[in-house]
């Protein structure tokens, strides 16, 4: 096997908390440990279609395992296999594969570590099955990668959620309102169940559950005739009715994911405003989940996966992605990886829990 001497480290799709842990882990190990060079990828993929990046040193990865977002750049519009040209006002979509392995290869990059979401962690399932020697670690607030239990970024965003129905419940319970969370997490609800559980909520709505706003409705009045005066809805942007479809806030041709979601919390406000004559207001998360400093939780998860992605690089166990399986780091196939999102099971314990604690989840 040819030994590796350079190791290049990008990061791609949304930005997350605790990818500076990551890229400062793999630097640091590389090079301390092993003697490697390390080259930065700017811009996710971009970076390799346009050849843009910089020699990662101890220096310059020192005092950013607390810095949030990502010091190489990221962007989720630059899909390799499916990348925009735009000439004029028209844009096409080609395949420019093979000038990312032509520059890996005049970069002299060993081993390709690749941070990112199932999108990013198939990109790099292609490439390695066009020869390129890839490392994959999982990135996402939304936690939905396959084959792994946990990724780094979702317990901040869980925290920032959980700060916002905190602050969420003084307001509604002085103005007798039902207030609505709405968070992220695509097609899967982890943010919204963990986040609603650990602030209270008193209905949790997740993509994996399609819910009945006339259920909604009848839960809120019988808390109402109860004596309670206010409501916390926490829902997720992927929510949908049963028989309905998500709420798209708009759609993106050259994006990973095309289809934008958000502002169903406004769609389910104004109908239980109607149906319990209480007043109603939302709240959109958005990118505030995204932001700041990672939580201690993700700065050490982020800088164990990194170390572990090393040890794997080492190892030779190129293809894989490092994953978390109860308490151990494992090794998992990118093609395992890359067949789709992981979604909250309809028995988790933590729904089971919830529902006994009198939470509502809309069926």
């Amino acid at each position: 096997m040819k030994t590796i001497k350079r190791v290049g480290i990008l990061t791609s799709g949304g930005d997350c908390p605790g990818l500076n842990a990551v890229i400062r882990a793999v630097t640091r190990k590389a090079i301390h440990r092993y003697g490697y060079e390390v080259i930065g990828i700017e811009d996710g993929f971009d970076g390799l279609v346009h050849n843009r990046h910089r020699k990662l040193t101890d220096q310059n990865v020192s005092g950013i395992l607390t810095l949030g977002g990502t010091i190489l750049g990221t962007t989720n519009r630059a899909n390799p296999y499916k990348y925009p040209v735009t000439r004029g006002t028209n844009t096409t979509y080609q395949d420019l594969s093979s000038t990312v392995i032509k520059n890996l290869s005049k970069l002299k990059i060993d081993c390709l570590v690749c941070i990112g979401g199932d999108g990013t962690l198939d990109t790099s399932y292609h490439l390695f099955q066009q020869g390129i020697r890839v490392i994959g670690i999982p990135k996402t607030i939304d936690n939905d990668v396959k084959g792994t239990d946990i990724t780094f970024g979702f317990d901040t965003a869980v925290h920032i959620a959980t700060e916002g129905i905190d602050r969420l419940h003084t307001t509604a319970e002085s103005q007798h309102r039902i207030m609505i969370l709405e968070v992220m997490g695509r097609s899967a609800g982890w943010i919204a169940l963990y986040a609603g559980v650990a602030g209270g909520g008193d209905v949790i709505l997740i993509p994996e559950i399609p819910y009945h706003l006339s259920e909604i409705a009848g839960h809120i009045k019988e808390r109402k005739r109860g004596g309670k005066k206010s409501t916390i809805v926490v829902v997720a942007e992927g929510a949908k009715p049963i028989g309905g479809d998500v709420v798209i806030q708009r759609m993106v041709k050259d994006g990973s994911e095309p289809i934008r979601l958000g502002g169903v919390s406004f769609v389910i406000g104004q109908e239980l405003e109607k149906l319990t004559g209480i007043e109603t207001r939302n709240v959109v998360m958005g990118h505030l989940q995204r932001g700041g400093s990672p939580s201690p939780f993700d700065r050490i998860l982020g800088t164990q996966l990194g170390s572990k992605a090393v040890d794997l690089m080492v190892e030779g166990r190129f293809g894989c992605m490092v994953g978390v399986k109860g308490k151990d780091f494992v090794e998992v196939p990118l093609s395992k990886v890359a067949q789709g999102s992981r979604l909250v099971p309809l028995n988790h314990l933590l729904i089971k829990d919830a529902r006994d604690l009198g939470v509502c989840f809309g069926n």
